[in-house]
């Protein structure tokens, strides 16, 4: 059974949290576990991955997912994962690889042994998520109970209606920016696991959760996304949050009564109990 020790921890509404260090293949990256304040007795162990755009974003910036996460009924580690362009794809990914196969490996010391193991993020931390998905796959495991994506970033091209029309601000397409610091050179974006969205083959994927809004400008692309995998028979729910959300705003906040993070965490733990085992 997982052990609390809520003296060394730090509150946030009925989640506590305390940094921790994780060996990624003799390399130490830090991170931030996040606990409930009432552990469930199958609670999940979930990777979540921050949201930003490769080249920003960090774990205290992904506070307020991580805890919706936690608050939903599991516990999470929360990765500081390298930001691009000091790593870039491949390596980046393979790092966050290695930090999911660390956690399975240790997952009795922060939950029950035979407990789900998820992945969850948020826009660029969302892309990784959804390629961790896929590597696990083929590398058979670790095995998977589900993906959770959040306004994932999973095409290069930005082509969707949704993120021509956002407003990207004087300095240049923070988007294109990242992307371009994540791949370094055009010709990685057509692997699949760097644009998830253009990966020819997607069944056998674990179930996914998609989660967006209608002022999103990742919009598109989680509603492509989860189409291209119900129609690969992946389990499958897509939830686009009515506007106005103030995105990015909205993953921002701490999560209260009627707001996005707030109705976000409803569903993330609908969607534990849908893929929990039995």
């Amino acid at each position: 059974m997982p052990v609390t020790v809520a003296q060394e921890l730090q509150p946030v509404l009925s989640v506590f949290w305390r940094e921790e260090s994780l060996n990624v293949r003799g390399e130490a990256f830090s991170g931030r576990l996040y606990v409930p304040a009432r552990v469930p007795e199958k609670a999940g162990l979930v990777l979540h991955l921050h949201g930003g755009h490769f080249n920003s974003g960090s774990p205290a910036e992904g506070q307020a997912v991580a805890a919706a996460l936690t608050e939903a009924g599991a516990v999470v580690f929360s990765l500081a994962y390298p930001l691009a362009p000091a790593r870039r794809f491949p390596e980046t990914l393979e790092l966050v690889y290695g930090a999911l196969e660390a956690l399975a490996k240790g997952r009795s010391r922060r939950v029950a042994r035979g407990a789900p193991l998820y992945v969850a993020g948020e826009e660029a931390g969302g892309n990784l998520a959804a390629a961790l998905a896929m590597m696990a796959r083929d590398r058979g495991g670790p095995a998977l109970a589900g993906q959770i994506l959040l306004s994932p970033m999973l095409d290069a091209c930005l082509a969707t209606a949704s993120l021509r029309g956002a407003q990207a601000g004087p300095v240049g397409c923070c988007w294109a920016d990242g992307w371009a610091d994540y791949l370094g050179t055009p010709e990685r974006a057509a692997h699949p696991y760097a644009a998830p969205l253009q990966a020819a083959r997607l069944a056998g994927l674990p179930p996914a959760l998609l989660i967006s809004a209608q002022d999103d400008p990742m919009r598109d692309e989680a509603a492509q996304y989860a189409a291209r995998l119900g129609a690969a028979g992946v389990t499958v729910r897509h939830v686009e949050i009515a506007a106005p959300t103030h995105w990015p705003q909205a993953y921002a906040d701490a999560p209260q009564k009627g707001s996005c993070l707030c109705q976000t965490c409803g569903e993330i733990a609908a969607f534990y109990g849908r893929t929990a085992p039995s």
